[in-house]
């Protein structure tokens, strides 16, 4: 399943975000966006993971979850998702500054 995320803190490098989605299962692949002439983060991206159960596991966990102090959005990608067509807080917690997750690394 791929997975798009928007409102992403422009200092995540992927293999954090790896990690972090590792939490849930594999990850077959994770790109972030990046600005073709500065090469900076554009603060969305997109993570494929070939376990449908878990994608939808790490959906549900960070969607509108904290995460260095952005709030982000985290949903099953679409192909005619036009940009900027989020959706509203899940209620997810993602605290990667500490917090209330069930993962001890949070």
């Amino acid at each position: 399943m791929k997975i798009f995320i928007k409102g992403l803190p422009l200092q995540v490098e992927e293999s954090e975000l790896r990690e972090v989605f590792g939490d849930f299962g594999q990850v077959r692949s994770l790109r972030i966006i990046k600005d073709r002439e500065t090469g900076q983060s554009r603060g969305f991206g997109f993570v494929e993971m070939p376990n449908a159960e878990e994608a939808k596991e790490a959906i549900r966990n960070m969607n509108g979850g904290d995460y260095y102090g952005n709030t982000i959005f985290v949903a099953e990608a679409k192909e005619d998702r036009p940009e900027g067509n989020g959706g509203g807080n899940r209620g997810g917690s993602f605290n990667r500054g500490g917090g209330n997750r069930s993962h001890s690394r949070y």
